[in-house]
């Protein structure tokens, strides 16, 4: 099939929805109060979303499922002329990506809500009912924890620019659904304990806006204070994977 501007954005819609609704599905199921998972423990939420990713990118095949802002920039700086055959590196491409991206991402997040309602109902802890929807620091350090976000976006965007100069189509969908789950687990397991691992803008900012305004009973605040860092952290982590990328990687057809 031919592929459009619409068809990305639906694709974007559709795979980041599935993402978060799985893996803010996840940290709902651990955290909240008289669910079957309560606490279900560090562990099942990795792997939740690594879950979550895997679902997401088989969804959103058709745009190479970024689902993320941060791997969107990183294949912009990793000097990338082409999305997908025929959707140039431009303006009106990039933000078609950041839209379905933020869109499906609150989306998500809603559906979470729907899904949960009654156990948010039950819950008295409100930090428990921002963490199903956006990270926060074990320690509040900003200028730590925005390094913490740049490293392990920075791994995630080098593994997916790693299979995609092997000649796939640039994004998740470069590494296929598995390869790329495996890299969320382990990133999650390894350098997700200091902030939570948003690696991915929209995944934390969309669905902290659905937690702002969306009818929570006992929510408290949505901490923006804290929320430039999982938007700043993984854009820069992942520009600096593509600029990077250019220099570790072989470039497409070297011999």
């Amino acid at each position: 099939m031919d592929v459009t501007l619409g068809s990305i954005f639906l694709s974007e819609v559709v795979g980041t929805a599935l993402l978060i609704l799985l893996g803010g599905g996840v940290v709902a199921n651990v955290v909240l109060a008289k669910t079957k998972g309560f606490n279900g423990g560090w562990l099942l939420i990795n792997f939740g979303w690594g879950f979550a990713v895997y679902i997401g990118v088989l969804a959103a095949y058709i745009s190479g499922a970024h689902l993320n802002p941060a791997v969107t920039v990183g294949l912009i700086t990793s000097g990338l002329q082409e999305f997908q055959d025929g959707i140039p590196v431009d303006f009106a491409s990039t933000f078609t990506y950041f839209g379905g991206e933020m869109l499906g991402a609150f989306i998500g997040a809603v559906l979470v809500y729907v899904t949960y309602k009654q156990h948010f109902d039950a819950s008295e802890d409100a930090g428990a009912k921002l963490a199903v929807f956006s990270t926060g620091p074990a320690i509040r350090n900003y200028a730590w924890n925005l390094a913490t976000e740049i490293v392990g976006t920075f791994v995630l965007v080098f593994a997916v620019l790693s299979f995609g100069r092997q000649g796939e189509t640039p994004g998740l969908a470069a590494l296929g659904a598995l390869p790329v789950a495996i890299v969320v687990v382990a990133i999650g397991i390894s350098l997700g304990g200091p902030t939570g691992y948003a690696i991915n803008p929209a995944r934390d900012l969309a669905p902290r806006i659905a937690h702002a305004i969306l009818p929570i009973r006992g929510k408290g605040p949505s901490d923006w204070s804290y929320a430039w860092v999982p938007v700043v952290g993984p854009l820069l982590g992942g520009a600096i994977a593509g600029w990077a990328s250019l220099v570790l990687l072989p470039t497409v057809g070297a011999v």
